[in-house]
């Protein structure tokens, strides 16, 4: 099928889908079991046709959505919706809306999954696999067996006009294969040979889990098979999510808490510096730092974290501070508690979904920096993860199984942390602005 023809057929599997989901819950709400039995075999059915039907023609595929989306409307007008109750039809229509909804979050959530998908699969396939298109989504190897004490691959090839499943017995130098046949049983034991490109591999499920212990195995020596890479990524994401936090709490803090003069005008120009280019500030920030003799190390990629230079963390946190009733600051300010005391015993405990929410962001941009490593770091033993996989993928570019082993171990910490957390991030971000 072509783009189109893929188009449309989605479009009618959702209407497909949509329909059976409606229909199911209106046979619910009125108790309808034989609609619901219906409904259920309907499922099956047409799980089991879009089975046999995956390359069917576009006719035949189109013919059965389009008849699977007008048999659960017609049940639904005909047979459910006369047995409803005007408050029933109501919630049926906020339920129809809900479906919707989720339908395209199904589809933007698979469409921004493709690439990680493709990204892991691609790690733990062969290298023949890894170009073909359409691309090969599940991981497969050749089925192995033993003969005469070796291995040999399972194929099927023509032999004087029949199919015949065959053993490879050797590859030769000039791409042909001696191969020996294993069935019908009339042809078994005779050999002969025919090019790569007339034999067909016979595969099975199985991926390739060698290329990860494979990828570590070509870093050098020193970086001890990636661990000083990942030392050193850790260490860089842990300095600069607590130098974030302090710094820019601190002076968000100062904004929203506190009363001095100039400190709306300051507010203005810290937040005009996110209008600012990264490149506009590079060369300054390099001279600076090659002047403290700070170049080929680590502190110059986690130092400017404990001087609040993240404008937008600063705004994020000072709107969480202003929700915070005053009465609060006032009665600490009764007991005789200090400014800092306020900040570090009241405050900070009641912005933790802005702290998180923080957190994540850092370690996000630390773990992932680039740039800054690229400017700053020149031995292998002081360059992070990202360095490391761009040297990497140098060097090691015409092997994309490896390439992307190496990549996926890098993006794993981060694409975990996300969804152990994401309950926490987007409650931070969520609540920002938000005025009691």
């Amino acid at each position: 099928m072509n783009v189109v023809e893929v188009l449309i057929s989605i479009g009618l599997i959702y209407l497909a889908v949509g329909s059976l989901i409606l229909v199911f819950a209106a046979a619910y709400k009125v108790k309808c079991k034989a609609s619901i039995a219906i409904v259920g075999g309907g499922i099956l059915v047409g799980v089991a046709l879009a089975a046999t039907l995956a390359r069917a023609p576009f006719s035949q595929v189109l013919s059965v959505l389009a008849l699977t989306t007008l048999g659960c409307l017609a049940a639904y007008r005909l047979s459910l919706k006369p047995k409803m109750h005007w408050q029933t039809q109501k919630e049926l229509r906020i339920w129809r809306r809900q479906i919707v909804v989720h339908l395209v979050l199904v589809t933007g959530s698979a469409v921004f999954l493709v690439p990680f998908l493709w990204l892991a699969t691609t790690s733990l396939k062969e290298d023949e696999d890894m170009s073909r298109f359409p691309p090969v989504w599940i991981p497969q190897q050749q089925v192995k067996i033993n003969i005469d004490g070796k291995q040999a691959g399972l194929a099927t090839a023509m032999y004087e006009g029949q199919k015949v499943k065959v053993a490879v017995l050797k590859e030769r130098e000039s791409g042909e294969r001696e191969m020996r046949i294993l069935e019908p049983e009339n042809l078994k034991g005779r050999e002969f040979t025919l090019p790569r490109s007339q034999v067909t591999k016979i595969k099975q499920f199985a991926p390739v889990w060698n290329n990860y212990p494979a990828a570590l195995k070509y870093l050098p020596k020193e970086t001890k098979s990636g661990l000083v890479f990942f030392g050193n990524t850790l260490t860089l994401s842990v300095l600069t999510i607590i130098g974030t936090l302090l710094s820019s709490s601190l002076v968000a803090f100062s904004f929203a808490r506190l009363k001095w003069q100039g400190r709306d005008s300051m507010f203005i120009v810290v937040l005009a510096t996110m209008m600012l280019p990264a490149a506009v500030t590079m060369m300054p920030a390099f001279l600076i730092f090659r002047w403290l003799g700070w170049i080929d190390s680590l502190k110059p990629l986690w130092v400017p974290a404990f001087l609040g230079r993240d404008a937008l963390y600063i705004f994020l946190l000072r709107q969480f501070f202003l929700t915070i009733p005053n009465d609060l600051e006032d009665a600490a300010k009764i007991d005789g508690c200090s400014y800092f005391g306020i900040y570090w015993r009241i405050m900070l405990p009641l912005i933790k979904p802005a702290l998180a929410a923080i957190t994540i962001m850092t370690f996000m941009a630390a773990w992932n920096n680039f740039m800054g490593p690229l400017i700053y770091v020149s031995s292998p033993t002081r360059m992070p993860l990202a360095y490391a996989l761009q040297l990497f993928q140098t060097a090691h570019g015409g092997e994309p199984g490896l390439l992307m082993a190496a990549a996926t171990m890098m993006i794993i910490p981060v694409v975990l942390l996300f969804f152990l957390t994401q309950r926490y991030f987007i409650q931070g971000v969520t609540l920002t602005g938000i005025k009691g």
